[in-house]
């Protein structure tokens, strides 16, 4: 017993400091996460949002309402459903430009369905699987064939919507039942929160988590800096890239049901055209163009100043051509802005290295 007493005590004598000297480490790490999040892009889009909607309800009339909240967010569903999986595949290094004509094949056929007698629960299987097949051989065009995802989505966003003209046609079904085109356009309570909001938060919520707090996620960035460098570490590159053009075509699945319930139509051409601002919206939100870096919450706040700014628009009797060229505006701004910022940043840091080696041939001399 008394060895054992003199074995221990050397123990709990040295691993007291160990763990003193990991606190201040793991503090310091807190902190700049902290700092991180408040200080990031993401965050610097949250106060954006606020600004946004700050300006919108003290200039445009009847913007700070009830009913304002629930049509622009009826009118958000859709981009900010789309931009979340859209968000990991830009994180990647790719692109889906195919997502407004998925919802639209998946629109087309849910109504060729339904006139054909089909029950809503097993439309809605095959619909999800319709995006599963869209959003499959877009991934497997892009990993397995290795074809660059900008040719091959331009060229499925072509086929899509030509299959979803030849599936229904000049044709629009429009007898859904009622209760159900209902549920899509009711409000919870007397919020203006449109209660379909609930399924689009759960989406935001599963798409963070695996963004920002799951190891699949934290590679996807690292999948953009460099896929080489990731492949090296053990991130199976293309396998990844696969499921993200998968989750696309899901989630753009769903979308094309919403439209068409939420709007009691079923036609070729529906959601033609958002996949425009579901790229701008991805964009502004802080996700880099080349790949690398982004955060849902920033692609979030993205959307609803968007949509903010396009309904503020509208209420202000502004027509449809003005809301497209200011979309295209906050998109080539949202992709210059950060290459001009960076050019500044590298200019400024040259500049300080130059004065720096002159400094010292200066104090040597």
């Amino acid at each position: 017993m008394p060895d054992q007493t003199v074995t221990r005590a050397p123990e709990a004598s040295t691993s007291s400091p160990r763990t003193g000297a990991r606190d201040p480490g793991a503090r310091a790490e807190r902190a700049l996460r902290r700092r991180r999040l408040l200080s990031g892009r993401g965050a610097i889009m949250v106060w954006a949002l606020l600004a946004t909607l700050l300006v919108c309800a003290l200039t445009v009339p009847r913007f700070a309402s009830v009913q304002t909240t629930g049509f622009l967010l009826l009118d958000a569903i859709p981009i900010l459903m789309i931009a979340m999986p859209m968000a990991l595949v830009v994180i990647t290094g790719e692109i889906d430009l195919s997502v407004a004509s998925t919802a639209g094949l998946t629109s087309a056929t849910m109504g060729v369905l339904w006139a054909a007698g089909w029950g809503i629960p097993e439309i809605f299987v095959v619909c999800v699987l319709i995006g599963v097949v869209c959003g499959a051989l877009n991934g497997a065009l892009v990993t397995t064939i290795g074809l660059p995802s900008l040719a091959v989505t331009i060229g499925t966003l072509a086929l899509y919507r030509g299959l979803a003209l030849v599936v229904i046609g000049d044709n629009a079904v429009a007898n859904f039942p009622p209760g159900l085109t209902s549920f899509f356009t009711s409000k919870i309570g007397g919020t203006g929160i449109p209660t379909v909001m609930i399924g689009v938060v759960v989406v935001i919520l599963f798409f963070g988590v695996l963004l920002h707090f799951s190891s699949f996620g934290r590679a996807l960035p690292a999948i953009g800096f460099s896929k080489e460098a990731a492949s090296f570490v053990g991130v199976h590159v293309g396998r990844a890239k696969f499921w993200m053009f998968v989750s696309t075509g899901v989630v753009s699945a769903l979308v094309g049901i919403y439209w068409t319930l939420r709007y009691s139509s079923a036609r070729s051409d529906n959601a033609t055209g958002i996949e425009l601002a579901v790229i701008a919206a991805v964009l502004l939100g802080g996700v880099s163009i080349f790949g690398g870096r982004g955060s849902i919450p920033g692609v979030v706040a993205g959307v609803l100043i968007i949509s903010s700014i396009s309904y503020a628009l509208r209420l202000g009797g502004i027509s449809d051509v003005v809301l497209n060229v200011v979309t295209g505006l906050l998109l080539v701004g949202s992709v210059v802005t950060p290459s001009l910022i960076s050019v500044v940043r590298d200019k400024t840091r040259a500049r300080r290295a130059a004065r720096a080696v002159l400094a010292r041939s200066a104090g040597h001399a």
